[in-house]
């Protein structure tokens, strides 16, 4: 299948204890972390390219850019979505949203990520 702009994806996550900011060593509050944010919305963009990259392909991420806007405590749902935004050549950009059930924005953002062979990308992170 086509890499094409436009392809959307989506993550959940029901923030839990191992997700805070003290937890992670981000900050010192019982609130979703911004480092496990920025995991789910890169979740969201691994999942729009399911089952559309080639054998022996897999993307990387290369840079983000994410305003974390709300907190969200232990228990809270937020929801990732991702929306492939340009496609130039191996390059992918996404723009992220991260949200509660009830709509209120938690974080946004892009992220981008490189379409590479896994076993080249792999071989030369062990050199």
């Amino acid at each position: 299948m086509a890499i094409t702009e436009g392809l959307r994806g989506a993550a959940e996550l029901r923030v839990g204890a191992e997700d805070t900011a003290a937890a992670l060593g981000s900050g010192d509050v019982d609130v979703l972390g911004t480092p496990r944010a920025l995991a789910l919305a890169e979740a969201a963009t691994v999942a729009a390219l399911t089952g559309r990259l080639a054998e022996g392909e897999t993307t990387v991420g290369t840079e983000v850019a994410l305003s974390h806007l709300a907190a969200s405590p232990v228990g809270a749902v937020v929801r990732a979505e991702a929306r492939l935004r340009l496609v130039d050549g191996r390059r992918l950009v996404f723009d992220v949203a991260l949200a509660h059930p009830d709509g209120r924005a938690v974080a946004r953002g892009t992220v981008e990520r490189v379409v590479v062979n896994r076993a080249r990308f792999t071989a030369g992170a062990r050199a």
